[in-house]
């Protein structure tokens, strides 16, 4: 499996463009200035601020953080979902 390098602002980049959203559109939850700041990667934003981005680009936080770790590989988005999946079910065992 090769290693990507995971890249939060790639992925808030490509999810905001693929939505057709500027970073203004995000003026409920944040000033584009902090959102050029996230795309730039010189500041990371808390859990909460991730949900209200995603919420603007109508994605689950998670399918952000699966682009940032998987890049633009299937493979390895397939790969990632599958390691989710086993890691919950031994931590949370019949739980989910």
């Amino acid at each position: 499996m090769t290693t990507v390098k995971p890249s939060l602002p790639d992925a808030l980049r490509r999810i905001r463009k693929a939505r057709g959203l500027s970073q203004e559109a995000f003026s409920d939850v944040s000033s584009r200035t902090y959102l050029s700041t996230l795309e730039r990667d010189l500041k990371s934003p808390t859990l909460s601020k991730l949900a209200e981005l995603c919420e603007v680009m109508e994605v689950h936080p998670l399918t952000l953080l699966t682009l940032a770790y998987a890049g633009n590989s299937e493979t390895q988005a397939d790969q990632l979902l599958a390691q989710i999946r086993q890691e919950l079910k031994e931590i949370a065992g019949d739980g989910l």
